[in-house]
Parts: structure tokens; sequence; C-alpha cells
């Protein structure tokens, strides 16, 4: 676990995406949602099937 002082620093080091993320009016939900779907569907087929069949279900759902 980062402690304060540590977690501050990495702020710091990224302080132009973390200025970014705070002002700019733009966001990454859509691609949030996306992925979440793919993760959705890649556990729903855990061990079932090969790679293939998971790349069809991204694709046509």
């Amino acid at each position: 676990m980062l402690s304060p002082r540590s977690f501050a620093q990495h702020l710091e080091r990224d302080l132009d995406a973390v200025t970014a993320g705070l002002t700019l009016p733009w966001n990454s939900g859509v691609v949030e949602g996306h992925v979440h779907r793919i993760k959705m569907l890649k556990r729903q087929m855990f061990a079932r099937a090969g790679f293939e069949l998971l790349r069809k279900r991204v694709l046509l759902a």
C-alpha cells in the first residue's frame, strides 16, 4: 500500500495527466463500458472454450 507521501509523489510525477483529467470535459466512459462488457464475456466463458469462440462472441455481442 502506498503511503500518503508516496501517493503525492506519484501524483506530482503525472501532474499534467491529473490536471487534464480534472479540467477537460472528455471522459473514457464509453471505452470503459466496452472493456467491462468484454471482461464479463471472458469471465462467463472461462475454461469453457478457446480464443476463437471468445473472439466471435466479442465481435457479435
